[in-house]
C-alpha cells in the first residue's frame, strides 16, 4: 500500500513542470502553473497544492482546458481592459492579467482588469502578492463552480467565489490575504477525504442537507458558507463583480477544476491601486509598519501564544518547507506515480520520514 512521501521542493517542481511539458502545455506556462501547486504546499495550502495536478492533465486531455492559452484583449480603455482566455490555463491567463493591471496602475493610477473564459487559478495570493511585490494594492476576485445552496436554498448554485487583497507592508514583507466565502476552501475537503480524516463540524452537509463531518458525503453535498448568510452574499455579490460583470460564466453554468471534460468559463476581476499615485510611497511605509507592529505586539488573549498578521503564516511554512521539504499524502504520491508512468517522466526522489 502506498505511503505518505517526502521530496524537495525544487524536484517536485521540475517533475510538475515536466508532467505539463509532456501534455503539450509550453514551457513557460508549464513552468508558471507547475509553480503555483508547488508555491501552495510550501505555503501549507496542500488542498491547492499537487492534489490539483491530476485534473489539470485530465482537462488537459479531454481539451476542456486548451494547451496552448491564447488571450484576446476584447476591450481596452485604457485604465480598464476586458481579457478573454479562450478557456486557456487560468494561472496564465490570470499572471498576464497582473502584469497588465500593474501596468496600467502605473499610467492611471488605478486599473481593473476584467477576464472571461479563464479557468481556476489555484491560491489567488499567488498573483495578488506579484502586484504588491511591484508597489501596488491588488484586490482579485473570481467565481467558481456551485458548491454552496443560497441562504435558505437547498441545492447549490452559487461557488465559494474566493478573493485576495495584497499590500506591500515596508519592512515587515506583504501583507495579504486570501479566502472563500464558505466556511472552508473546498479543496481542504477534498484533502481531508485524501487523508481519510473528519471535516470539523460547520464545514458541510450532506446532499440532503445533514451537517456532516464525512469529507465525501460533503463533497457530494454542499459546502456552508461562512458566517451564515454574511458569507452567501459576498459569494453572490463576487459572483456579480467576476462573472456577471465581465460576462463570463456565472451561478451554475461554471464549471470546477475537478470536472474533466467540462469547460469553465469562470470569471476574474483585478483591481489594482499604484501607491505611488495615492500618496508617497515612504509616507505609507511607515504608516502600514506601524499598523502591523501595533497589531503583533497586542496583548494575547489566554488561548493564543502570539498574534500573526494576514500572510504572515504563509510565509513562515514556506521558510520551514523550503528546509524540511514537502510531504504528500499517499493519495496524492499515488496520482504522481500513475502521472509519471503515463508521460514518461521520472519521479522526485523521496526522503525517509520520522516515524
Amino acid at each position: 500500500m502506498a505511503s505518505a512521501q517526502r521530496t524537495r521542493p525544487e524536484a517536485l517542481l521540475s517533475f510538475t513542470e515536466a508532467v505539463l511539458r509532456a501534455e503539450g502545455v509550453p514551457e513557460s506556462d508549464a513552468h508558471l502553473l507547475a509553480d503555483t501547486l508547488v508555491t501552495a504546499e510550501l505555503w501549507g495550502h496542500a488542498s491547492h497544492g499537487m492534489l490539483r495536478l491530476p485534473w489539470y492533465v485530465a482537462r488537459l486531455r479531454s481539451g476542456a482546458m486548451a494547451r496552448v492559452t491564447r488571450i484576446e484583449r476584447v476591450r481596452d480603455s485604457g485604465a480598464l481592459v476586458v481579457l478573454d482566455g479562450a478557456n486557456g490555463i487560468g494561472q496564465v491567463v490570470t499572471d498576464h492579467a497582473i502584469s497588465l493591471g500593474v501596468e496600467r496602475a502605473r499610467e492611471y493610477g488605478v486599473s481593473a482588469i476584467g477576464v472571461r473564459n479563464s479557468g481556476h487559478f489555484g491560491t489567488a495570493a499567488y498573483f495578488t502578492r506579484k502586484a504588491a511585490d511591484q508597489g501596488c494594492v491588488a484586490l482579485l476576485s473570481t467565481n467558481a463552480s456551485p458548491a454552496m445552496a443560497p441562504w435558505g436554498g437547498r441545492h447549490k448554485s452559487i461557488g465559494t467565489n474566493p478573493w485576495s487583497i495584497a499590500a506591500p507592508a515596508g519592512r515587515h514583507g506583504t501583507v495579504v490575504m486570501d479566502l472563500a466565502n464558505t466556511a472552508v476552501a473546498r479543496g481542504k475537503v477534498y484533502l481531508a477525504a485524501e487523508r481519510g480524516t473528519e471535516i470539523p463540524v460547520g464545514w458541510a452537509a450532506d446532499a440532503d442537507g445533514n451537517p456532516t463531518t464525512d469529507p465525501r458525503r460533503a463533497i457530494e453535498g454542499l459546502i456552508l458558507p461562512m458566517a451564515g448568510p454574511k458569507g452567501y452574499v459576498m459569494a453572490f455579490m463576487f459572483d456579480v463583480l467576476a462573472g456577471v460583470l465581465t460576462g463570463s460564466a456565472f451561478g451554475a453554468d461554471v464549471a470546477g477544476p475537478y470536472q474533466p471534460d467540462a469547460p469553465s468559463g469562470v470569471g476574474h476581476l483585478l483591481l489594482t491601486i499604484d501607491i505611488a499615485a495615492m500618496d508617497d510611497p515612504a509616507s505609507y511605509a511607515e504608516r502600514v509598519e506601524a499598523l502591523v507592529d501595533a497589531t503583533r505586539s497586542a496583548e494575547t488573549a489566554a488561548w493564543a501564544d502570539r498574534i500573526l498578521v494576514p500572510g504572515e503564516l504563509e510565509d513562515r511554512n514556506l521558510a520551514e518547507h523550503i528546509v524540511t521539504g514537502i510531504t504528500l499524502t499517499a493519495t496524492t504520491w499515488t496520482s504522481l506515480v500513475t502521472l509519471g508512468a503515463e508521460t514518461q517522466v521520472d519521479l522526485p526522489p523521496t526522503e525517509e520520514l520520522a516515524a
